[in-house]
């Protein structure tokens, strides 16, 4: 049996061409993807400015429903692209000043705080279900019984641990010893 082989020029040549296009389809892209980018700086409170509408309209669609619900990236990102838009169309640098928009808190209005500090003061009332009238912060002997076991066991054994101590203080009183 005889095999046949190719020349060494053009085996070197075909495995080259070979290696260069398996290197060039399963690269994966040098630059992070810009969506993400927005997003990952929104999170870590950094500068949103100097990205395109394009940029900030991708980095809307890419964002998850956790950040989403847990952060205010979606509105701060909206405000970034509304200053781009305003200020020359996002091509501005991060330190450019007047299109930068930053990822911090925006503050309170006095309105707004007089508002949450009403919202503090305020008791609710006694709520009624059925036919039982329910006082938040008050437990009736009634109540004890439906309340989960590990509760009832959490508060049990804090009671005996504050009754050991109390009992090793009152020993140690009686027996004209320290008190600490």
């Amino acid at each position: 049996m005889r095999v046949s082989r190719l020349p060494t020029g053009r085996a070197t040549k075909a495995l080259a061409a070979g290696l260069t296009l398996f290197a060039l389809t399963s690269a994966a892209p040098a630059q992070a993807d810009v969506g993400e980018t927005i997003i990952l700086r929104c999170t870590h409170r950094e500068s949103l400015s100097g990205f395109t509408q394009a940029q900030y309209r991708k980095a809307l669609r890419e964002l998850g429903a956790d950040t989403e619900e847990y952060s205010d990236c979606s509105s701060l990102i909206r405000r970034a692209q509304v200053a781009a838009a305003s200020h020359g169309g996002g091509s501005g640098s991060a330190g450019s000043g007047g299109g930068e928009v930053s990822a911090t808190p925006i503050e309170a209005t006095p309105e707004e705080t007089q508002a949450l500090a009403d919202a503090s003061r305020v008791r609710p009332g006694a709520l009624t279900v059925g036919d039982r009238s329910i006082r938040p912060g008050v437990i009736r002997a009634s109540d004890v019984g439906t309340m989960p076991t590990p509760l009832l066991a959490t508060i049990a054994f804090m009671l005996a641990g504050l009754l050991g101590l109390g009992w090793r203080r009152l020993r140690n009183i009686l027996r004209g010893g320290s008190t600490a």
